[in-house]
């Protein structure tokens, strides 16, 4: 189990977030490394997770993507290995992500993890994202500087890099160490021995990455069918031109696209997106039936959240509403008067029916708990601790 020692969350908020580089000395005092380098070795091997090793043998910089079968040919000189999600399939590096929870999931990405061996890195570069980057074994000098515009080239075509910047932070982490680094800034992290590093990502989605998305969710429902009307049409002296109260009738049509009751639940159900689609299969989809989940409950079941899971749902300050949540896109329904329970159930790693003593109801193949825990555990989010998949 992971604890901040030396960090505050508000503090952090209120002096750093999206404004400057900073240090944070033995985060965790007693930091345990959630996995080593032969585990991640194994990770870059499954096809289905994202992973690439980066390597420097003189002056030149070589990219090569998993999985990844011959460790020997692909880290030559300086190299480190990167696995994307390793929180979606580690348990104690889904603890560790979870620290961050002071900023809402919908903004929490993945967790990144290298192994790095001596004089390695990825070269200056910029991010579009704002990171922390937790120190396990080794050491590692970290530079980072002021946003501004840096030019960019790629000594290969999957590496982006910049020309030197003047650093504002220039500081060797140890196991513990911390640093965050906000969107934009030039950031060089060079280890000084073999280490494990671990970087917490955050997502910040572009204008073009909120219009592609949306205008795939309407589509696929077949929403905003409305047609432009001008029934007030005049003759046109210049028929090249477009008028202006033409554009804001266009502006308007758009407008109520936005501010439709579609617009929340698609950005609900966006960011409930993750990077499950590594893990996310077949092979964690028991397929149990509502007679048997109702069996599980009678056997006093504990159900575990899987590593990775982070569900997302608007807030609604009225207690008599329903609730509507969503997972890897899956939308999951709870009427009114279980809703505070349930968001209970979401917050907890471990869950377990415990019947409220005002509950006439018997539990059934029809009660809500039993169709609720067996939609998650079908869909790979929740799963019977006594089970292995």
């Amino acid at each position: 189990m992971y604890v901040f020692d030396n960090f505050d969350p508000e503090i952090f908020l209120d002096y750093h977030w999206q404004k400057s580089p900073a240090v944070f000395r033995r985060t965790f005092k007693k930091f345990v490394d959630p996995l080593d380098e032969h585990d991640l070795a194994g990770l870059a091997q499954d096809p289905r997770i994202d992973s690439r090793v980066v390597s420097l043998e003189k002056t030149n910089w070589q990219v090569e993507h998993g999985p990844i079968a011959n460790f020997e040919q692909a880290c030559k000189g300086h190299w480190s290995l990167l696995v994307q999600s390793v929180d979606q399939h580690v348990d104690e590096a889904d603890q560790l992500i979870r620290m961050f929870n002071f900023i809402p999931y919908w903004r929490l990405d993945d967790l990144m993890v290298s192994f790095s061996n001596e004089g390695a890195g990825v070269g200056p570069h910029l991010d579009q994202y704002d990171v922390f980057i937790i120190q396990g074994k080794g050491s590692r000098r970290w530079q980072a500087g002021e946003k501004g515009e840096y030019p960019t080239f790629y000594p290969h075509p999957d590496l982006s890099q910049i020309t030197q910047f003047d650093p504002i932070v220039d500081e060797i982490l140890l196991p513990g160490d911390m640093i965050y680094i906000p969107a934009g800034c030039p950031h060089n992290g060079v280890a000084l021995e073999d280490c494990m590093n671990y970087s917490v990502g955050f997502r910040a989605p572009s204008q073009q990455d909120l219009l592609s998305s949306f205008a795939d969710y309407s589509i696929d429902l077949g929403l905003f069918k409305t047609r432009y009307q001008d029934r007030g049409l005049t003759p046109r002296r210049d028929p090249s031109e477009l008028a202006q109260p033409e554009i804001s009738s266009f502006r308007k049509m758009l407008h109520e696209t936005i501010d439709s009751a579609h617009f929340e639940r698609w950005l609900t159900s966006h960011f409930s997106h993750t990077q499950l689609n590594q893990g996310y299969d077949d092979q964690h989809n028991p397929d149990y039936t509502l007679s048997e989940i109702l069996a599980l409950f009678d056997e006093h079941t504990i159900f575990e959240r899987q590593p990775g899971i982070r569900p997302v749902y608007l807030t609604k300050n009225n207690p008599e509403r329903s609730l509507e949540f969503f997972i890897e896109g899956q939308a999951f329904f709870a009427p009114a008067k279980y809703v505070p329970k349930v968001r209970e159930l979401l917050s907890m790693p471990s869950w377990q029916y415990q019947a409220a003593i005002d509950d006439a109801t018997p539990l059934s193949v029809n009660h809500f708990w039993v169709q609720l825990m067996s939609e998650l555990v079908n869909a790979g989010a929740w799963l019977p601790k006594e089970e292995t998949f």
